[in-house]
């Protein structure tokens, strides 16, 4: 055997598994608009990672349903496999149920072959739980790898990230200061990330993410924009688009 086979494998077992993994910088997601989740630019698409919990989920579903929106919710399998009465009360209430993963692991540094299985884990569970086959994921802290594109296209998931966050998970954040920080990234097309939870299970960060949002969708309605799930945003990239990267199919 070639001696520098083994290396080389392991070299490209390596490069296959990181893949794209700067796919969370805003300068590389402003080149993937459909990766970022630009659509309509008359609505605004509304989403939160890794719940679903019985603290405060709840809290953020009794919201919206007093605002009259309707959002998606990136779970995690661990988390939905404890509380799968949530995950049956999102979509009650009318809202999306997205993949977020397993657990809330980096791609980049889970061991190869993992990543992909756990997606297809929690992708199975959120049909076992909702009724509804998911139709996109968002990887943990934004990370991507090869391993996780191959995945996701061979389960029929549309990857997705977002164009603005309110930073609601820093220990500092207040109702105001998500607020604050999303409104830069506030315009139509727009695919904003909150959290409906605290995923440590220290403190009651989401407390700041849940204050800001009816001052963030009343502001929303004033620029005369529609606030809803991605089912309703047309991702740019979307097979009813029929364009966008081919990063995504």
């Amino acid at each position: 055997m070639n001696r520098f086979a083994l290396p080389m494998a392991v070299a490209g077992l390596g490069l296959l598994h990181a893949g794209p993994a700067a796919t969370w910088l805003p300068s590389v997601r402003r080149r993937l608009p459909g990766l970022s989740g630009v659509g309509d630019p008359g609505h605004v698409a509304l989403t939160f990672d890794d719940g679903p919990d019985p603290r405060s989920t709840p809290r953020f579903l009794a919201e919206l349903r007093r605002l009259g929106c309707r959002a998606t919710f990136f779970v995690l399998g661990t988390a939905l496999e404890r509380h799968p009465d949530l995950g049956r009360a999102i979509v009650a209430e009318g809202h999306e149920v997205a993949v977020h993963g397993w657990r809330h692991d980096n791609a980049l540094t889970t061991r190869p072959g993992r990543v992909a299985a756990e997606i297809g884990r929690a992708a199975a569970l959120v049909e076992s739980v909702t009724g509804a086959r998911p139709v996109w994921y968002r990887p943990p802290y934004g990370v991507l790898s090869w391993e996780t594109l191959v995945a996701v296209r061979r389960l029929a998931l549309r990857p997705v990230l977002w164009t603005a966050w309110g930073k609601d998970w820093t220990d500092s954040a207040t109702p105001d200061s998500v607020l604050a920080t999303l409104t830069p990234g506030l315009r139509g097309g727009a695919t904003l990330l909150l959290h409906d939870c605290d995923l440590s299970g220290a403190g009651e960060r989401w407390r700041s993410a849940l204050g800001a949002l009816p001052r963030l969708v009343d502001r929303c309605h004033a620029m005369g924009l529609r606030v809803g799930p991605l089912r309703d945003h047309g991702v740019a990239g979307s097979p009813d688009k029929g364009h966008g990267s081919s990063l995504l199919r």
